[in-house]
């Protein structure tokens, strides 16, 4: 089994949120989105470490709010940079040794089914790099400044892309060590490996793994995490109470 470190990306403006607090500070079910999406990780074997990264001007109120609950679940709070490259290079310069696989899941997805954690961690252990994703199902419009659309783009063989996105120790270091030469149009982990001459594999993702951006998102997870656990409940025990007698 492969050793994991996850680092979580928690340093953005939340431009678009709109809430008093920052997406992965606020209550989602009475626990920051940010705790539920680490709580993914945290418990798992193949994880070894778990890397926070928030904005320096935020350090003071998390360590506040979430200092106990940081040493508790061993999480290494680290500070970000301007942007998101900037804040996996900081992170990364934080891995512990004997990590082997390095997976960078956006601090916001906190529903992510286990079974596509599963799915993509095995994937990138066997091939080197991996991400989850949906095919796309709707048609897709390209429209000029003016909103007029003036090509509809072929959905053949489109995913659009989700996280955890996981690879190869030597291969994420290797593409952040050499970033500056790769490109400036790049948007994420996945394309900036694929960029530095590395194969990424694909794998099936989830509609459930949805990402928050809007308050409207925050309202799905909690909906979709009430439905989850409302079918994970256990059952109270009663004679009798099994399939076998039915």
């Amino acid at each position: 089994m492969a050793s994991v470190a996850v680092i979580l990306p928690a340093a953005g403006k939340s431009s678009r949120f709109g809430g008093r607090e920052k997406k992965p500070f606020t209550s989602l079910d009475g626990r920051a989105v940010w705790l539920r999406t680490a709580e993914l990780f945290v418990n798992r074997p193949d994880v070894k470490q778990v890397l926070l990264v928030i904005s320096p001007e935020d350090r003071e109120m998390v360590v506040s709010r979430f200092g106990a609950t940081l040493m508790f679940m061993d999480i290494t709070l680290v500070d970000g940079g301007a942007e998101r490259f900037e804040s996996v290079a900081n992170a990364l310069a934080k891995l512990r040794p004997g990590i082997d696989l390095v997976a960078v899941h956006d601090a916001v997805r906190p529903c992510t089914p286990p079974a596509v954690i599963d799915a993509v961690f095995a994937m990138a252990e066997q091939e080197g790099a991996a991400l989850p994703g949906v095919a796309v199902a709707d048609t897709l419009k390209r429209v000029d400044d003016t909103m007029a659309v003036r090509e509809t783009v072929p959905r053949q063989g489109l995913w659009q892309a989700q996280t955890p996105q996981v690879f190869r120790r030597s291969w994420l270091e290797d593409a952040y060590a050499r970033r500056s030469s790769l490109g400036a149009a790049i948007t994420d982990d996945a394309q900036l490996v694929e960029a530095a001459g590395h194969p990424v594999r694909m794998v099936a993702g989830s509609p459930f793994n949805l990402k928050i951006t809007t308050a409207d998102d925050l309202r799905l997870a909690e909906m979709f995490l009430n439905k989850r656990e409302a079918e994970t409940a256990k059952k109270p025990s009663r004679p009798f109470d099994d399939d076998r007698f039915e």
